[in-house]
């Protein structure tokens, strides 16, 4: 193995864009916003599949800081450019009750082609997501802590869930965006490899049989990156709340760097079975952190406070390296108060004991997820 990893760290983050008047997404973006976005950030911004989407990613960043200060600028940019076209942005994986028969494609050849190709499934893709980049730049390491590190994934899905409601209705499930991301192909938990080789002869068979063009195209929740020498997590739903993004994003960059100790002195995180992780990642995707996750060590469900105390007494020394020791901390505020997904179901349920109609309390969800997008900045 060579050199220790940079570590270095990217945040993506894909907004909505909803009407100011309406609070539905928009169908068409105006055809000035994006050059406008483009001017003021610079190759940090680009569109998505849906003209109702805008996706944003920091500069490579060297800190936890550096990471935070970076997408706080790139929130408000995109936000403030937004209002000047009568718009308001929303980070939430899933639009409370826009219409996915509604929204417009993006004109783009790669969307034009991945249409074609899955139909019906990609075009309700109406969901927004977080992927959080870790610069590990030797190819088998960045395997071997991929096959150790989708362990966590539930646990970071938990934390960040923004997605109950779907086309009008609250699904019961706190990220309903995980459901609607399963119809695609190739998506879930990656799969284990013994080697970046190995990894690579898989994508090539793909390849040369036609199935896909490249690695781009394989959307699993944890994934070595086509274009970067990271390791890209992408399990996440879009947090409303910058604080809680960069959290969770601290979090996986402490546990990456936890992984590599172990491995520096002969030792591993255990490997547990695809099937036992899935396990989680669904009581994730339905409960968030409200039941607990199975301890496959204990061979129990475990309330999410204590996974969460031992995570954190795991990742110490690597928080302090890092100088994120409060970021990662924060990880208690979203448990105590909730995620975005628990405040939406409250806004929803107060606006309806208040005498709001069905249709009004779920503009009420989208006003509050439009000024908590910008708390803090």
């Amino acid at each position: 193995m060579n050199k220790e990893p940079s570590f270095t760290l990217g945040i993506e983050e894909e907004y909505l864009l909803v009407d100011r008047e309406t609070r539905n997404l928009i169908s068409e973006v105006p055809s000035s916003m994006l050059p406008e976005c483009e001017r003021l950030l610079e190759g940090q911004v680009t569109p998505e599949f849906f003209q109702s989407q805008i996706e944003v990613g920091t500069r490579v960043a060297h800190s936890v800081h550096e990471a935070h200060a970076d997408l706080a600028r790139l929130r408000m940019t995109v936000a403030h450019v937004a209002e000047q076209n009568g718009m308001a942005l929303i980070a939430a994986s899933t639009h409370p009750f826009a219409q996915w028969e509604t929204q417009r494609r993006t004109r783009k050849d790669r969307y034009a082609t991945l249409e074609r190709d899955l139909q019906g499934v990609v075009r309700r893709l109406m969901i927004s997501g977080m992927h959080v980049h870790v610069g590990i730049e030797d190819e088998d390491l960045r395997i071997d802590l991929m096959n150790q590190a989708n362990y966590l994934l539930p646990h970071l899905l938990a934390l960040s869930t923004s997605s109950p409601f779907w086309c009008g209705e609250d699904t019961g499930l706190k990220s309903y965006r995980i459901a609607v991301w399963n119809e695609m192909p190739r998506t879930g938990l990656a799969e284990t490899f013994d080697s970046y080789g190995e990894y690579h002869r898989y994508v090539n068979v793909m390849v040369k049989a036609g199935l896909i063009e490249d690695s781009t195209k394989i959307w699993w929740d944890l994934r070595p990156s086509h274009r970067f020498p990271t390791l890209e997590m992408r399990i996440a739903d879009l947090c409303t709340r910058l604080d809680d993004a960069v959290c969770i994003a601290s979090i996986y960059l402490c546990w990456l760097r936890m992984l590599y100790r172990l491995k520096i002195n002969n030792q591993r995180w255990r490997t547990y079975h695809r099937f036992l992780i899935e396990e989680n990642r669904w009581r994730a995707q339905r409960y968030g952190i409200d039941r607990g996750l199975v301890d496959f060590g204990r061979g129990e469900i475990v309330p999410f406070t204590d996974l969460l105390e031992e995570i954190m007494e795991l990742i110490r020394e690597d928080a302090e390296y890092f100088n994120c020791t409060e970021q990662v901390k924060h990880a208690r505020d979203i448990v105590s108060r909730g995620t975005s997904a628990h405040w939406q179901v409250r806004t929803y349920q107060k606006a309806m004991a208040d005498g709001a109609d069905h249709e009004e309390a779920l503009r009420a969800v989208v006003d509050m997820l439009i000024e908590e997008t910008l708390h803090g900045l």
